[in-house]
């Protein structure tokens, strides 16, 4: 499977990415990167220093910094850790950003593999509106949308009623759900029924010494904020919605039209409408099923 993430690594992004990079099925094309977790610069330094430790030859190509029509977002550091990787240092690569921009880059590749192209955006969704501004046929063009984000009878992260990726830009999302592109939304109703507690990045570490180290040492930072919020164990958020991208399965799935609220006290909150193009919403899993397959990728 032909895949793009478009990501703001962010602790689970780099779960996400390095398991998309053991996953023999994932055929990665490269990453798009974006504001949120960290600001867009930390988040293209972050995402070539993955590419270069999983040992893959794909291009980063950087994309928005802010979202279409709100202010400046502020990173999330207190979760994520100042520089993204939990209390792990700065991290310096060794290669460059395209010169392209992560849209041109999404609209040249939707082209190239046009009806093969998934593209799993696991941050806030404006490089793929931008891409479909930049694009009419970008929609069409591509074969699915799997998108972490947004929480429809689950509460929000961020706020009472939303999820941050969807908080941060909901005009983007806004214009992604009418595009009439194959679209699925794995957000928390699904990715908070799977956490991933101390213990499992410690069998990480034993099953991959090298990325689970890597992965656990960060995991401290990341889980006192859960904790701090009273969960024990981090939700399975970036890298669920990876997974469902190569066994779609894996999700239980509602159809129905979905829409974002734009303004007001509940911004960024999904909700069901009518009038709209249907999409795929993850609402449920086997949580012990999905933590194995995740789990075996690494080390095997």
């Amino acid at each position: 499977m032909k895949l793009i993430i478009d990501t703001d690594p962010g602790v689970d992004d780099a779960l996400a990415i390095l398991y998309a990079a053991a996953q023999p099925q994932i055929d990665l094309l490269g990453l798009t990167t974006v504001f949120g977790n960290v600001t867009v610069a930390q988040a293209t330094r972050n995402a070539l220093y993955l590419v270069e430790r999983a040992g893959l030859d794909i291009p980063v190509a950087e994309g928005a910094a802010k979202a279409l029509e709100l202010p400046p977002a502020t990173p999330s550091h207190h979760v994520h850790g100042p520089e993204g990787f939990g209390s792990l240092p700065e991290m310096t690569p060794k290669g460059a950003k395209l010169d392209e921009t992560a849209a041109e880059f999404l609209v040249r590749m939707a082209r190239e593999h046009k009806g093969e192209l998934v593209l799993c955006p696991i941050g806030p969704i404006t490089n793929i509106a931008d891409a479909i501004r930049l694009d009419p046929e970008f929609a069409r063009n591509v074969k699915r949308i799997v998108f972490m984000g947004g929480a429809l009878d689950a509460p929000g992260n961020i706020s009472p009623h939303a999820e941050a990726n969807t908080y941060h830009d909901p005009h983007a999302l806004d214009i992604v759900l009418q595009s009439g592109a194959n679209i699925c939304m794995v957000g928390l109703d699904v990715t908070m029924q799977v956490l991933l507690r101390a213990e499992d990045f410690a069998e990480l570490e034993r099953r991959d010494p090298e990325h689970g180290a890597f992965l656990r040492e960060m995991s401290h930072f990341y889980l006192d904020f859960y904790r701090s919020v009273g969960v024990e164990g981090c939700g399975l958020h970036d890298p669920l919605a990876v997974m469902a991208c190569i066994m779609p399965q894996i999700v239980g799935i509602e159809r129905a039209p979905l829409q974002v609220t734009l303004d007001g006290p509940e911004i960024g909150n999904t909700l069901r409408c009518t009038g709209r193009p249907e999409v795929e919403i993850a609402l449920s899993c086997d949580p012990v099923e999905v933590k194995r397959l995740f789990m075996e990728t690494f080390g095997g």
